[in-house]
Parts: C-alpha cells; sequence; structure tokens
C-alpha cells in the first residue's frame, strides 16, 4: 500500500510533460519516390550547384538538397541516381554527377517545378548614322 502511495506522484510528475513534448514534436513527412531505378523518375531539374527537383511518373515535384555543392551539376546533361538497395529515392539516396557522389541533405514535396529564371528584355539599339 505504502509502494503504491509513492508510485503515484511519480507517474504524476513523469506523464505531466507529455503533452507538451506532444505539442512541439514535428510533423514527420517522409517524401519518396518509388521505383526510382526503374523509370520512377521522370524529369530533373538543376538549381544552382546543390538543389535538384525531381518529377516523378505522376508528375509530382520534389526536392533535393546536397550536402556539398557540386560544380558540374548546373552544366550536368545526365546524372545518375543512386536509390539504395530498395530502389526507392528518398533523403537516404544520392545523385552521381560526373562520377562523384552526392548524398542529400534533405529530400522534400514541393508544389511545382522549379522557379524559373527571367529572361533579360535588352532593347537592342539602333546604331547612330
Amino acid at each position: 500500500m505504502k509502494s503504491l502511495a509513492y508510485a503515484a506522484p511519480l507517474a504524476a510528475l513523469c506523464l505531466a510533460p507529455m503533452p507538451v513534448l506532444a505539442a512541439h514534436a514535428p510533423a514527420a513527412t517522409s517524401a519518396s519516390i518509388p521505383f526510382a531505378d526503374h523509370h520512377g523518375v521522370r524529369d530533373w531539374v538543376a538549381q544552382g550547384d546543390d538543389t535538384i527537383y525531381f518529377q516523378d511518373n505522376a508528375r509530382r515535384w520534389y526536392k533535393a538538397v546536397l550536402f556539398a555543392p557540386s560544380t558540374e551539376l548546373p552544366f550536368a546533361t545526365a546524372i545518375g541516381i543512386d536509390s539504395g538497395p530498395m530502389g526507392t529515392l528518398d533523403r537516404w539516396g544520392a545523385v552521381i554527377v560526373r562520377g562523384q557522389r552526392y548524398p542529400f541533405q534533405s529530400f522534400e514535396r514541393v508544389d511545382g517545378p522549379p522557379p524559373r529564371k527571367g529572361k533579360s528584355h535588352h532593347e537592342a539599339q539602333a546604331p547612330a548614322s
């Protein structure tokens, strides 16, 4: 009986912070492209030297940020996709650019393709005669 009297306040102290911890926990969203090793990736677009946007076969877009910048990425016409043994491209995946492997820092689903860089509108001036 005495052990129960000591255990009840201890249990109340342990359970009290639980709702606070649950309220501050980040939402666990895991983005992934299944069958990336079997034509699961429809398209990809490099943005800068550390970001790649992927489009899956359902036309959904994903953004991958690399751990280290790749100076060759903005000029690459082809990349390799390292989707691991399960064939799913997710935050544990990587890309291979000109023989160098670049793991992902983050991989998330985004609403659309990357923003296009606007073309520079330069007016051509007629030569002075």
